[in-house]
């Protein structure tokens, strides 16, 4: 039975290839067009080495100097060698380009825009021709308003596989996407999808995981939970700190409740920071965790919000003294803002 492999390159572009039991990752990424980095083939050279993520594989054979006994329990393996024995996410350390990866296009119908504060819209879309590029849980992808000429990225909120797929957009004053979808946007409308893009997805939940979030961060951050709660049971801790500056803003809070009751251990707490909030917790995010929720290090971090709610989300976590032993975060940034090649955020 052929395994799906996802396969994440050093510019945050993803694809995905099925891979037989008895073909290597190389061969199976070839028969798609995709060119990992080959010297050898043969397990001497090293060129080929990745980092597995997650996934189960026969490492095949091959010398010391191509792969030492170290990197090996690292998680790293040959992709000339290497043969899936399971679903894998593998990181190849290359830009997409440099292997010759084209972005995936799709064709999708709006089904529904709405309006969930003065300042934050829901939209959701069915897949029409070429079905809906597969995507990591937190990945983005560029959206394009065909009549309208614009195109923005937009990090999914559902779960991969979703029939109909969600996104959470902030409306940007004076935004051209904004206007589009508040004024003219109709039932219908076809939009351009490319993609999925970012580093920024959720690992295979191995320690407690501790999210944190910002404004429309939590999209991200809603597909990872969707993904957890759809994988069943899971023995470790998930928290959520979710905020917002207006009372208002703290948007899908019935989703996230939903989606507690299906995910065992998990729990949430919600502040708004803005003056005169009448929630009941108020204050930034880095205000209600302490050093007991990052497990004396062993646990998972991902952060997404502002960039200066990230920073000071980042600068909190170094304060308390216990090193995560993984944390990872996305930048949210206006397009009018643009602080990376894709116009909107930074994934680290």
């Amino acid at each position: 039975m052929p395994h799906k492999i996802a396969l994440n390159f050093e510019d945050g572009a993803t694809r995905f290839i099925d891979a037989d039991e008895n073909e290597s990752i190389a061969d199976a990424a070839y028969r798609r067009g995709i060119n990992v980095p080959l010297d050898c083939a043969n397990g001497v050279c090293g060129t080929c080495k990745a980092f597995r993520q997650s996934g189960e594989f026969d490492p095949g054979s091959y010398i010391d100097d191509a792969l030492s006994d170290l990197e090996a329990a690292a998680g790293y393996l040959l992709c000339c060698q290497a043969k899936a024995r399971s679903d894998m996410v593998i990181d190849i350390p290359a830009s997409s380009l440099a292997c010759k990866v084209k972005p995936r296009d799709a064709i999708a119908e709006i089904v529904k825009v709405e309006a969930l504060s003065a300042h934050r819209i829901r939209l959701s879309v069915r897949p029409l021709e070429g079905g809906f590029p597969m995507f990591l849980p937190g990945q983005y992808v560029n959206v394009t308003a065909v009549n309208e000429m614009v195109r923005r990225p937009y990090s999914l909120t559902s779960a991969p596989g979703a029939d109909v797929a969600t996104f959470l957009i902030r409306k940007v004053p004076g935004g051209k996407m904004s206007a589009y979808l508040e004024a003219n946007a109709k039932i219908g409308d076809k939009l351009l999808l490319n993609g999925p893009f970012g580093s920024f997805y959720l690992r295979a939940p191995r320690r407690p995981i501790l999210f944190l979030a910002g404004g429309t961060g939590v999209g991200p951050i809603l597909s990872m939970l969707e993904h957890l709660a759809a994988r069943g049971a899971n023995d470790q801790r998930v928290r959520l700190v979710y905020g917002a500056r207006d009372d208002a803003d703290l948007v899908e809070i019935e989703r996230i409740e939903a989606l507690g009751a299906r995910i065992p251990n998990f729990t949430y707490d919600t502040t708004c920071s803005g003056p005169g909030s009448r929630h009941p917790l108020t204050g930034h995010v880095t205000d209600h965790f302490s050093a007991g929720a990052l497990n004396d290090g062993d646990v998972d971090v991902y952060l997404c919000g502002p960039p200066e709610m990230v920073e000071s989300g980042r600068q909190h976590v170094a304060k308390l003294g216990l090193l995560p032993a993984n944390i990872h975060f996305e930048k949210f940034v206006p397009a009018s803002e643009a602080l990376a090649v894709d116009g909107r955020r930074i994934s680290v």
